[in-house]
């Protein structure tokens, strides 16, 4: 995997929900096409035209908060979202979006100094957030080896498949 992404700035507000990424009424929906055509419908809706694979969703404190079903951090890996950096995650949500594969940055007050529609470049290793369209960096928290490995391997059951298949 890439240590670097980059992508447009997608800017949200603090305590976004599951509910807000995947509203609970599509929770029968089973193709990934159609989840992934309700991303983040309960806060933008339309949101799920707008976004070009590789963009980042960039929100405030509480990102994700609500309940514990994958469904949200799958519909954001489904949109083509290539990461999301905010000021804190909802644990739950946090450990279900790098298990599906889903790069996650915490950064304090990144969510008022980037601009919708900026670019950025994220160094997931260092934590580094370049603004390539204002010329700013910021520190956020870079991702350990674990989870850099899980997050090359595609999310963590890809990793336990290669794991388990070199042993046998």
């Amino acid at each position: 995997m890439q240590l670097k992404i980059s992508g447009k700035a997608h800017i949200f507000s603090n305590n976004i929900d599951t509910d807000q990424i995947y509203p609970g009424r599509y929770l029968e929906l089973t193709a990934k096409s159609e989840i992934a055509s309700h991303c983040m419908e309960g806060v933008r809706p339309g949101f799920a035209r707008e976004i070009q694979k590789g963009d980042i969703i960039v929100a405030g404190r509480n990102f994700g908060c609500g309940s514990s079903r994958e469904h949200a951090a799958i519909t954001l890996k489904e949109a083509g979202v290539g990461a999301v950096v905010a000021e804190s995650f909802a644990r739950i949500f946090f450990r279900n979006a790098i298990n599906l594969g889903l790069p996650l940055i915490t950064c304090r007050g990144i969510s008022n100094r980037v601009k919708e529609g900026d670019v950025l470049e994220i160094n997931l290793s260092t934590g580094e957030i370049k603004n390539k369209t204002t010329g700013e960096s910021f520190q956020g928290e870079g991702l350990s080896d674990f989870i850099l490995r899980i997050l090359e391997n595609g999310g963590i059951k890809p990793l336990f498949k290669k794991i388990y298949k070199a042993r046998v």
